[in-house]
């Protein structure tokens, strides 16, 4: 891992659902003031680029992996030189998936995920689920991971990506009241009881049936919340340092003291 920190930036907004432009160009300018930040990542919430509760808009809006706003985002990111991650409805044969992907400085695709657990009757309704638990991409130094929203509330999936090697788990998010406590408490536990850092970035405010609640985190491997936004459009910052992570993996001995032996039922 590299010795400086990696400044990562979290993206609070719901854009305005159903206009891809206009959350393109919201992108853009977070983007550019990420980068006056410092920060070398941008993650943006879930369904980012289209809205999440749009309905039978959201078959309509979908594009494939590298799709014409994969491209638009591929040049914000090379414009303000730093890595974007965001979510997108991803149309891929006769399915849609609820999917992010992660776009590198240079506006690379260094990965996408599709959502493995869908949330209530609108997702299943709406999307396939993806069958890929553990995605995974190397960023100056850091190898990142990617997940969607209630894939977090699991416990198993996040261990996956701790025995993987993850040190960072994107998160992007569409968490809705009266769920606050995902965010609070559940984000920052499966940081320190995995190890890593989580960036759980949520969309904000009243969309269709759903009250997003905000309350975006980047929470260390302490468990401590080194990022965290209120319940308005917002863009916060934090470092993920490799220092921390390899004095708090030395300290915390979790994935070194597992019986995998005593685990068998879980699978």
């Amino acid at each position: 891992m590299p010795s400086l920190p990696l400044r990562t930036a979290l993206l609070q907004s719901s854009g305005r659902p159903g206009v891809v432009a206009e959350n393109l160009a919201a992108l853009d300018v977070a983007a550019g003031r990420a980068a006056a930040a410092g920060a070398r990542l941008l993650v943006a919430p879930e369904m980012f680029l289209t809205g999440y509760a749009i309905g039978a808009d959201l078959r309509r809006l979908a594009e494939p992996a590298d799709g014409p706003s994969s491209d638009a985002v591929a040049r914000i990111a090379a414009r303000h030189d730093l890595a974007v991650a965001y979510g997108w409805p991803e149309r891929d044969g006769a399915d849609v998936f609820n999917a992010a992907q992660l776009i590198g400085p240079d506006g690379s695709r260094l990965a996408a995920y599709r959502k493995t657990h869908l949330f209530g009757d609108f997702e299943r309704a709406h999307f396939s689920a993806g069958q890929q638990a553990v995605v995974q991409a190397e960023f100056d130094g850091v190898r990142i991971g990617i997940m969607i929203c209630y894939d977090v509330e699991f416990p198993e999936n996040v261990r996956a990506h701790a025995l993987a090697g993850t040190d960072l788990l994107l998160v992007p998010t569409a968490q809705m009241h009266p769920f606050e406590f995902v965010a609070e408490s559940v984000v920052p536990v499966r940081a320190f009881e995995n190890q890593m850092y989580v960036a759980y970035a949520n969309r904000v405010g009243r969309e269709g049936e759903f009250d997003f609640v905000g309350l975006s985190v980047l929470a260390g491997p302490d468990g401590v919340a080194r990022a965290r936004a209120g319940r308005a459009d917002e863009l916060v910052t934090g470092d993920v340092d490799p220092a921390l992570l390899a004095a708090s993996r030395t300290a915390n001995p979790y994935l070194t003291d597992r019986r995998p032996g005593l685990y068998t039922s879980l699978t």
